[in-house]
Order: C-alpha cells, then sequence, then structure tokens
C-alpha cells in the first residue's frame, strides 16, 4: 500500500504499468544514473526526507549539466523502510517534484521496494546538441567553479554529531547549469567534482593521457573534498577572455589553476563515503 501510495505522487500520461512509453528521436540522447543510499551517502538524522530526495535529484541533474544536456525525463527507483508514515512518504515524494520543477523535466515512472535503509537511484534522461566529455587536449587551462573544501568540513562536523547549515553544499549543492549551457562550446572537457578534484582530474588524465602543471597548489582537505558537485573543465587559452565574461555574466566564480601537461596524473586521496 505504502508504495503505490508512492508512485501515486507522480502521476502523468507517461507512466505504464511497469514502464514508460517514450518517443525520443534526438541524435543525441543522453541518460545519467547515480545511486544515493543512506549511510553511504547520508544519514537520516543529518537530512529531512524531502532535502534527502532533493539533493539524490540534483546529484544526478549535475552528471548531466557537465554533459551539456537537457533533462526531459526521470525514473526513481527508491527503498524505504516500512516504518515511514503516509506523511514522510509523500515528504520524500516532495525533494522529488520540487527539483523536477525546477530544472523543468518529468517524473515517469520507476518502482520501490521495501528496505532497511532509504536507497534511491535515479536515472535521467535528455538530450544534448553538443555533448561534452572528459577528453582534454595538451596546453590548455584547467578551472573549477566556485570554491572546493566546505563539504569536507561539514562532513567532519556531522560525523562528530554535530549540526550544519541548511545552506551547507553538503545538504544543498550548488550547480552551475546557467554557467556551464553559456560555457560549453568554448571548453574542451568537464565534469562535475563528486569525489573530489584530485580524483576527477585523474579520471580526465586516464581519458585524456594528460598530466597538469599547477599554477595554485591546494592541500589535501580542498583537493580530496567529494559531493562538491562544482564544475572542472578545460578550455583553449584563446577562450579565456569569453570565459571570463561569461563568469561575470552568470556570477560564477572560476578559478584557474593549471595547465595539460603531457603525461599522466594520480590521485592522493582516498575513496570518498563512509
Amino acid at each position: 500500500m505504502k508504495e503505490s501510495f508512492f508512485i501515486q505522487q507522480f502521476k502523468n500520461r507517461y507512466i505504464g504499468d511497469d514502464g514508460a512509453v517514450l518517443n525520443i528521436c534526438a541524435k543525441n540522447s543522453v541518460i545519467a544514473s547515480d545511486s544515493f543510499f543512506e549511510n553511504i551517502h547520508f544519514k537520516k538524522e543529518w537530512m529531512k526526507l524531502d532535502e534527502i530526495s532533493y539533493k539524490a535529484s540534483l546529484v544526478n541533474i549535475s552528471d548531466m549539466i557537465v554533459m551539456n544536456s537537457k533533462i526531459d525525463y526521470a525514473v526513481l527507483n527508491v527503498g524505504f523502510p516500512n516504518t515511514l508514515t503516509f506523511a514522510e512518504i509523500k515528504l520524500l515524494a516532495e525533494g522529488f517534484k520540487k527539483a523536477a520543477n525546477e530544472y523543468g523535466y518529468k517524473i515517469i515512472g520507476g518502482d520501490t521496494i521495501k528496505s532497511d535503509n532509504i536507497s534511491i537511484s535515479v536515472t535521467m534522461i535528455g538530450k544534448s546538441r553538443r555533448p561534452v566529455f572528459r577528453k582534454a587536449k595538451i596546453g590548455e587551462f584547467v578551472a573549477f567553479t566556485g570554491n572546493l573544501g566546505s563539504v569536507a568540513k561539514d562532513l567532519k562536523i556531522l560525523l562528530r554529531g554535530g549540526n550544519v547549515s541548511k545552506r551547507s553544499k553538503f545538504i544543498k549543492p550548488v550547480l552551475r547549469d546557467k554557467f556551464f549551457y553559456k560555457v560549453s562550446k568554448y571548453i574542451t572537457a568537464a565534469c562535475d567534482i563528486s569525489d573530489g578534484l584530485f580524483k576527477e582530474l585523474e579520471r580526465i588524465s586516464e581519458v585524456s593521457y594528460v598530466n597538469y602543471k599547477f599554477l595554485k597548489k591546494f592541500d589535501k582537505n580542498i583537493g580530496c573534498s567529494g559531493e562538491e558537485y562544482e564544475i572542472l573543465f578545460t578550455f583553449p587559452k584563446k577562450n579565456l577572455k569569453i570565459i571570463n565574461n561569461i563568469a561575470k555574466i552568470t556570477r560564477t566564480p572560476v578559478n584557474i589553476f593549471a595547465v595539460t601537461t603531457r603525461g599522466k596524473y594520480k590521485s592522493i586521496c582516498k575513496e570518498n563515503h563512509f
């Protein structure tokens, strides 16, 4: 009964019996999927239920943004304990609906299951006229948006039993969609910083066979801070002026910190989560 009640929160014309019927004709269809599990990505006492489902949506939206994709649909797979009340289940659904309304996509189905803990998997479907990948080139600037390090600090506070502001990026990631959609045609490679700056640099290195000459140095507290969801990107030096202009127009802090070189880069960070 509770599972069907949850599904009823998202009624629309796309949902079938156990699937959804879509007519996708876009040349560059983009699909992204991510999971968000209690005691791995969060603890229930840290966040309200709608904050949990809202963040679970945002981390997937972040993946779509950095591929330069606009989102059309989302499919949810959600496990939750039978101890949740109907009011709590409705609150959990509210976070999913809030994200869908803000970013203009429809939730078209999925599945629910009884679980000891809250477990969420989100699959998003969209399209892109010009997808952006992780393939950087030699001699490019390397930059990230915003500031890094606050999430690691807040996570330590939470793990010690303390409280953090509801404005913490651990609770509510700040996505840079307005900046990225404008800047996408002037950059070469991009990814979001989900597992820390150093780890994402390693991922771009593995795909692109590049190393980095650092113009600025970062300690591990900054370079290994995960779940920041800022954007890491590379771009040709000739595009510096226009990227700075877009950053100014969209009020997006941009930090240029390295240049790509030949070689290979290895992260010094441990795996994130707890």
